[in-house]
């Protein structure tokens, strides 16, 4: 979109990457919400192509010409970026608009690992290390106090999203035991916009499989977050590739410590005043049909019988809570906006 000073009331943003399927659900969110104004899109591929052409859907909601992401025109426009480029890509943009005053929200993972050295061991040499300690995780559940000051938040990936939700209170009552296992099923959405064999109609209808067993990326995340919460826990983490455009299923099993902790109790205590998480409760899995197209996280439990092994379900979308809605909302948090603005449609269920 052109670099242009919006001159409403509303805060002009940018949005970077807008293209990918993250870049686009921000499109979709942000053309709605009233505090905002879409004043600035960029795209390394259809650059100066008009974006209903790339997204013939967005015509009458998202107009504008798509630019390449330079510094300079990003921050005469906007004064908020939401970043949707990939790790590697987005970092030195972020260090440039932070030096020119800019505000930004990171969907790639260059920001969310707070240790240089596990970075490296997952992604490669950290292109912006001195900003890691700054950068606050952008889980509202867990860091809402820290955002509305933040000049860069860090949004977590998808599947942390999912397992963290399903964990944080049990982590924080300290009745994990020992590793804790997250299996997680995703659509393929997950995996991005870019072509790749594996992702093919042919490759993933009527298939289900698992990918990145033992090295996904996502797992170092996971075990950070629950160190962050006190509980040092190893993570036994497998992703699985789901036949469906988007959501992700996580099923926790825990070993717990003392018997059976009250999970009803420690699941309210965390979550009844959230907005955007709803408790399914003891017995009742989530669904994905429940949170597609919303920023929610849906989640229920059960205790395996016999013994101390605790089953914790959680249901996102990946598009929605797992990235693009949890930005907004974020965004809403740092505009001092309510935190649910234009993110209150029901899910598409059908």
């Amino acid at each position: 979109m052109e670099a242009s000073r919006a001159t409403s009331t509303r805060v002009p943003v940018a949005v970077l990457g807008a293209t990918g399927y993250t870049g686009v659900e921000l499109l979709r969110l942000l053309a709605r919400h009233p505090g905002v104004e879409l004043a600035f899109l960029s795209s390394e591929q259809y650059r100066e192509r008009r974006v209903t052409e790339v997204y013939p859907f967005l015509r009458g909601a998202v107009e504008g010409t798509l630019c390449a992401p330079e510094p300079a025109a990003i921050a005469a426009a906007a004064d908020v970026v939401l970043s949707a480029l990939p790790h590697g890509a987005a970092a030195p943009l972020v260090v440039d608009l932070l030096r020119r005053g800019r505000r930004v929200i990171d969907l790639s993972a260059d920001f969310r690992l707070r240790d240089p050295g596990v970075y490296a061991r997952w992604y490669g040499v950290h292109p912006a290390p001195e900003l890691l300690d700054e950068a606050v995780y952008g889980l509202p559940e867990v860091y809402r106090a820290r955002l509305p000051g933040a000049r860069l938040v860090a949004v977590p990936g998808c599947y942390p999203t999912g397992a963290l939700l399903g964990l944080f209170p049990l982590a924080r009552a300290g009745v994990i035991r020992d590793a804790v296992i997250v299996d997680a099923k995703s659509g393929t959405t997950g995996a991005g916009r870019g072509a790749k064999v594996e992702q093919l109609f042919a490759e993933v209808n009527e298939n289900f499989r698992p990918y990145a067993v033992g090295g996904h990326r996502h797992r170092p995340e996971i075990e950070q977050e629950l160190r962050a919460a006190g509980t040092p826990a190893p993570v036994v983490f497998v992703p699985h590739l789901l036949p469906v455009s988007r959501g992700i299923l996580s099923t926790m099993y825990v070993r717990a410590t003392g018997g059976r902790p009250p999970l009803a109790e420690l699941f309210a205590e965390a979550y009844q005043k959230e907005p955007f998480v709803v408790l399914r409760g003891e017995g009742t899995p989530p669904e994905l049909r429940e949170v597609r197209g919303t920023n929610r996280c849906t989640i229920g439990w059960y205790w395996d019988a016999p013994g101390e092994q605790a089953v914790v379900m959680t249901a996102i979308d990946n598009l929605g809570k797992g990235a693009a809605g949890q930005a907004v909302q974020c965004l809403n948090l740092l505009l001092g906006l309510p935190e649910t603005t234009g993110l209150e449609a029901p899910a598409l269920a059908v």
